[in-house]
């Protein structure tokens, strides 16, 4: 018999005034049925808004190290519950437990550092233009803040966005990925004990249904959104038809640059787990890999030698490397993106296609799986090395120099993340300087962010904001400028 799981709003947990439903199921085990999750409508929204609303004046008139000190205990109950939340974000989304362990971590670590900053909400003293009077500025909560967060990581993401909003007083209607409320709602259900009502709302549903009415609900100041860059383009035009301010980050096509004196194991590590980490479904995958043409061939066989002895299959199995992909559209996506790569004259090296008979002892036949796949000898206009695939599929390309490599690199809409090989410390600052990406790593691969760093990138990755690292309060504060004039009479600034 399936549980049926309810939407949070308002201290309470409520069925959708909608009456409807939908299923979740394990994408490891189409047949396994997580639950069912509220199908909620503009209703439910329109509650959720309301109710942040009416928390948030008590919400922002807690001073914020008592604001701090609950999002601490949320942080050392989610250390307490680290295990059973991992289990239940890789029965839902499928990567592996090692992965999904530091999914858990992640918002451990942003709870910490976000509550830190209920003792840090700096603004500024400065002089005045004008005797006998004081000049300062100071951080203010934007309002009530909606998040729309996506399937891949689905505790880490939520935490960047909810934990800082909620120290600087903010309060939070919070929309899940349809593929995985599971984890979202397990995650609210642990703020449920120590935040006030209405201070974070749940509310799941699909993107028409849910999405759309809380981007555009009168209610709700800030729209922060994670995902496709197809929704977050429309998300852009309904925020700025409303002169809503909104925070996008949405793909990634990332690059790793392999130099002909780079540690050619650590370089094969890098960009394993770049393009096969959480099956490649990373906004920060490694999709592209430009390789020095006097190592490109040892670097290519080494990749495909790695890449083979990858285990595909449950994720819940501890000897399994990679997971499935999240459901059967991104199968599909996937499946003809290495169509595309084969009918545009790449070499494809290995993988290519479902895990291959129900012969080979990992074969799920319920499950959404896909072989890791490389791809040689790709050129700068494939769809391959152009598009994003959001899955197991990794393009390689061959380059005289770094100069080369870098104009490569830079020729794509996206600008997320960026890697370099090299044991050249020249060569490493010439990548840093010109590489046009968010974040830039020397001798790691593309993923690997820390919650004290902000993370974001350019271009087609989002509209120039950044979560976590210290500017993740920008996002969801307001800045006011106070002045004390203590002169006695009026001082006409610019003008006396």
């Amino acid at each position: 018999m399936s549980v049926e799981y309810k939407n949070y709003i308002n201290g309470e947990w409520s069925t959708a005034g909608t009456r409807r439903t939908f299923e979740n199921h394990n994408p490891a085990d189409n047949a396994q049925l997580i639950g069912t999750f509220q199908n909620s409508g503009r209703g439910d929204v329109n509650y959720a808004a309301t109710s942040a609303r009416l928390a948030q004046r008590g919400w922002a008139d807690t001073p914020a190290p008592k604001r701090a000190e609950l999002i601490y205990e949320i942080g050392n109950e989610l250390i307490q519950q680290k295990e059973h939340i991992a289990e239940i974000m890789t029965r839902e989304m499928g990567k592996v437990l090692a992965e999904t362990r530091g999914d858990v971590q992640e918002a451990i670590d942003m709870a910490f550092y976000a509550a830190g900053e209920g003792r840090r909400l700096f603004g500024h003293t400065t002089t005045s233009e004008s005797p006998n009077k004081w000049a300062m500025s100071k951080r203010v909560p934007v309002g009530v803040i909606g998040c729309i967060t996506p399937w891949n990581f689905p505790l880490a993401i939520p935490s960047w966005k909810i934990f800082p909003a909620l120290v600087a007083g903010n309060t939070v209607v919070i929309k899940p990925a349809e593929d995985t409320p599971h984890t979202v709602m397990k995650f609210a259900e642990i703020c449920a004990g120590f935040l006030p009502p209405g201070v974070l709302n749940f509310v799941t549903g699909y993107g028409l249904d849910a999405g759309e009415p809380l981007v555009n609900h009168p209610l709700i100041d800030f729209i922060s959104f994670t995902g496709s860059t197809a929704t977050g383009t429309e998300i852009a035009k309904s925020c700025a038809a409303q002169g809503k301010p909104y925070s996008l980050e949405m793909g990634g096509k990332n690059v790793a640059i392999i130099m002909d004196d780079a540690d050619l194991d650590l370089a094969v590590n890098g960009v394993i787990w770049g393009a096969f980490g959480t099956t490649g479904q990373r906004c920060t995958a490694t999709s592209r890999t430009i390789v020095h043409e006097k190592i490109y061939d040892k670097f290519e066989q080494k990749l495909v030698d790695t890449a083979q002895k990858l285990k595909v299959g449950d994720g819940l199995i501890s000897e399994i490397d990679m997971g499935p992909l999240i459901n059967a559209k991104a199968l599909t996506k996937v499946d003809s993106y290495v169509m595309a790569g084969n009918a545009e004259g790449a070499d494809m090296l290995c993988g290519g296609k479902y895990i291959p008979s129900k012969e080979d002892p990992l074969f799920l036949e319920r499950g959404h799986f896909y072989l890791p796949t490389v791809f040689a000898n790709c050129n700068r206009k494939m769809s391959i090395i152009q598009e994003e695939i959001f899955g197991p599929v990794v393009g390689l390309m061959k380059v005289k120099d770094l100069d080369e490599a870098l104009v490569f690199a830079n020729e794509c809409d996206y600008g997320l993340s960026s890697a370099i090989f090299t044991q050249d410390v020249n060569k490493a600052f010439r990548f840093v300087e010109h590489t046009n990406t968010g974040m830039a790593y020397v001798n790691a691969g593309t993923i690997g962010a820390e919650v004290h760093l902000p993370f974001g990138g350019v271009k087609g990755t989002g509209n120039g904001h950044r979560e976590a690292g210290q500017t993740m309060l920008d996002n969801v504060t307001e800045w006011k400028s106070i002045f004390f004039d203590y002169s006695g009479k009026i001082q006409k600034a610019q003008i006396d």
